[in-house]
C-alpha cells in the first residue's frame, strides 16, 4: 500500500505546531498507521515522501527563536540556585536546625544512661531489693525534672545574680519555637532556649542517679526523694554553674571540665560519700574486723548496664559541643571509645595481676571508669592521650575498689569508678590538653606536657579541691538533717526482708520468695532438687490430643 501525502495543505496549516503527529485533522495520521501496518508484517509498498520546503523554511526561522527560549529557560533554573546560594540567612537556619537536632538526640541518649545505671545497680544488689531500684530511678528523674526546670537551670547558667559565684535569672522558663534565655556561657551556640534546657537537665539527672550507688540496698525510699529536690535545686547547679555556667573557676581561673568529670561524676559521687558516711554498712558487710564479699545477683544484667552506659556516652561528652556544624563532636566521639577501650582492658589486666582471676565486674568498672576520666579532657585531648587517660584509669579503679571496701561499703563501687576516676579526668586536663583545642573551646591553655608550665594543672587541682569541699559540706549537712528527722535507713528487719517487700509491698522477683500459681517454690532450706514427696514425678493433666 503506498504512503499517501494528500492533505498537504492541511500539513501547511498545522506548521505552526510542528509537535502535532496524530490526531484528528494531522497530516501524519495515515504516515503513522501505515507505518503501524508495516511494523505488523503488512505488505506496504512504500514510495516517495515528498518534504515541502516551506516547512524548512518554518523551522529555519524558529530555531532563532527556540535558540532563545532555550537560554531563557537556563537562565532562569540559574537564578535561583545563584540567590539560594548567596542566601545567608537560609544557610544560617539550616545550621541551627542541625545544632538542634543533634543536641536533642545526644540528649536522649544522655538520658537513655538512667536505664544503665538501673541495670547496673538491679545486678550489683541482691534478689530482694531490684524493684526498689527501678522505683528509686524513675522517681529521681521525675522529681529532678520539675526541681531543674523551676530554679537548678537558673542557678547554673542564667545571667545576672552574683554571676562569678552563682546566676541569678531564667527561674522558672518559658520555651516557644526558637526562643532564647540570657544564658552568657551557652550563648555562643544557636540551639534554642529549650534544647540547652533538655541536655543540661539530663547532665544533672545522671549526678544524682550517681549518688545511690554508694547507697542501695538499706536507704529509706522517701530519702532518694527529700535529698533529691535541693541536689537537682541548687546543689548541682552551684557546682555547674562554676566550670559549665561561665562561674569564677571557668571564667577567671581557667579550669576546663569540657562535659562533667567534675561536674557531673566527682558530684555525685562525693555526695554519695557524705550520705555513706552518716548512714553505715549492710547487715553482715563487717564482721570480726574483715569486709564480707555480698556478691549481686546477676553480672549479665550489670554489665549490660555498662554497654547501656558505654552508649550513652557518645551523647555525654560529643554532645557538650551544643554544636554539630563545627564537627568537633566527631572527634570527642573517637577519644571517648578509646578511652573506655584502654579502661576495660586496663582494669582486667590489673585485677588478674593482684588476684589471679578475670573478675567481670572490674572489667566493666574499668569501662566506666575511664568513661568518666575521659569526660573532662575529651574536647581537648587527642587520640592517643585519651588511651593513657583511659588506662590510668582501669587501673585506679580497680586498686580503689579494693582498699575502699576494707572500710566503706560501697556495692557498685561508685565512690572510686565516679570519685577517683573523675578526679584524675579532671586533673589531666592539666597534663594533655592541646593549646589549639584550648584556644577552639576558650577555656584555659595547654597542659604540661605541651607547655612546660604548671598553671593548668594548678587550676583543676583547685577546681578539684572547691567542688569536693562544696559538695561534701551540703550534702553532710543535708543527709543529717534528714537523719535526725525522717531517717536515713531502713530497720533491720526490713533490711533481712529485703526493701522490695518491705518499701513496695511486692519483690521484683516473686518466684523465689513466695508460691506463684504455676511454679515451683522452694523454701529457704529445701535442697535444689525435685521438691516433691518420695521423688515422685510431677502430676500433669495434658493428654496427647490427636489430630482430626
Amino acid at each position: 500500500m503506498p504512503v499517501s501525502c494528500e492533505g498537504h495543505k492541511a500539513g501547511e496549516a498545522n506548521s505552526a505546531n510542528p509537535h502535532v503527529l496524530s490526531g484528528t485533522g494531522s497530516p501524519y495520521a495515515d504516515l503513522i498507521s501505515q507505518s503501524a501496518q508495516w511494523r505488523q508484517g503488512e505488505d506496504t509498498e512504500v514510495t516517495s515522501l515528498p518534504v515541502p520546503m516551506d516547512f524548512w523554511k518554518a523551522l529555519i526561522r524558529r530555531r532563532r527563536v527556540l535558540g532563545i527560549s532555550a537560554g531563557v529557560a537556563v537562565l532562569a533554573g540559574l537564578i535561583p540556585i545563584a540567590v539560594l546560594a548567596d542566601d545567608t540567612t537560609a544557610t544560617q537556619a539550616a545550621g541551627v536546625a542541625a545544632d538542634t537536632v543533634w543536641v536533642i538526640v545526644a540528649a536522649c541518649l544522655v538520658m537513655f544512661m538512667q536505664a544503665g545505671f538501673a541495670m547496673l545497680e538491679v545486678g550489683f544488689s541482691r534478689m530482694k531489693n531490684v524493684g526498689t531500684v527501678v522505683a528509686k530511678v524513675v522517681t529521681n528523674l521525675s522529681v529532678s525534672s520539675i526541681a531543674y526546670w523551676a530554679v537548678g537551670f537558673g542557678f547554673a547558667f542564667g545571667a545576672g545574680g552574683l554571676f562569678a559565684f552563682i546566676g541569678g535569672s531564667g527561674f522558672f522558663p518559658t520555651f516557644s519555637p526558637g526562643s532564647q534565655l540570657n544564658l552568657p556561657a551557652i550563648a555562643a551556640s544557636t540551639t534554642p532556649a529549650a534544647a540547652k534546657w533538655f541536655f543540661e537537665f539530663v547532665f544533672c539527672a545522671v549526678s544524682l542517679a550517681i549518688v545511690w550507688g554508694t547507697m542501695i540496698e538499706r536507704t529509706k525510699f522517701i530519702v532518694y526523694i527529700l535529698f533529691g529536690i535541693p541536689f537537682a535545686a541548687f546543689i548541682y547547679p552551684l557546682i555547674s554553674h562554676q566550670l559549665f555556667g561561665g562561674g569564677f573557676l571557668m571564667a577567671t581561673l581557667g579550669s576546663q571540665d569540657f562535659a562533667g568529670s567534675t561536674v557531673v561524676h566527682l558530684t555525685g559521687a562525693t555526695a554519695g560519700l557524705a550520705g555513706l558516711l552518716l548512714l553505715g554498712a549492710r547487715i553482715g558487710k563487717y564482721e570480726r574486723g574483715r569486709s564480707n564479699a555480698i556478691p549481686g545477683h546477676n553480672m549479665p544484667l550489670a554489665q549490660l548496664g555498662v554497654l547501656i552506659l558505654w552508649f550513652g556516652w557518645f551523647g555525654f561528652n560529643p554532645g557538650s559541643t551544643l554544636n554539630a556544624t563545627n564537627l568537633h563532636f566527631a572527634d570527642i566521639i573517637v577519644v571517648t571509645n578509646l578511652a573506655a577501650a584502654a579502661g576495660a582492658v586496663a582494669a582486667l589486666a590489673t585485677i588478674y595481676f593482684i588476684t589471679k582471676t578475670m573478675d567481670v565486674g572490674m572489667i566493666g568498672n574499668g569501662a566506666i571508669a575511664a568513661l568518666v576520666a575521659i569526660t573532662a579532657p575529651s574536647g581537648y585531648v587527642e587520640p592517643w592521650a585519651a588511651i593513657v587517660i583511659g588506662a590510668v584509669a582501669g587501673v585506679i579503679v580497680v586498686c580503689g575498689v579494693l582498699v575502699i571496701d576494707k572500710y566503706l561499703d560501697d556495692p557498685v563501687g561508685a565512690l572510686p569508678a565516679h570519685g577517683l576516676a573523675g578526679i584524675w579526668g579532671t586533673l589531666s586536663c592539666g597534663l594533655f590538653t592541646t593549646p589549639a583545642l584550648a584556644k577552639f573551646n576558650g577555656v584555659g591553655q595547654g597542659g604540661l606536657f605541651y607547655t612546660g608550665s604548671f598553671h593548668q594543672l594548678g587550676a583543676q587541682a583547685i577546681a578539684v579541691g572547691v567542688a569536693f569541699v562544696t559538695v561534701f559540706t551540703l550534702s553532710y549537712g543535708l543527709f543529717w538533717i534528714i537523719k535526725k528527722t525522717v531517717g536515713l535507713r531502713v530497720s533491720a528487719g526490713e533490711e533481712m526482708e529485703g526493701l522490695d517487700i518491705s518499701e513496695h509491698g511486692m519483690w521484683g522477683y516473686p518466684e523465689s520468695f513466695m508460691p506463684v500459681p504455676g511454679g515451683v517454690y522452694r523454701q529457704p532450706d529445701t535442697p535444689t532438687v525435685n521438691p516433691h514427696p518420695n521423688h515422685e514425678p510431677v502430676a500433669t493433666s495434658h493428654k496427647e490430643v490427636s489430630p482430626a
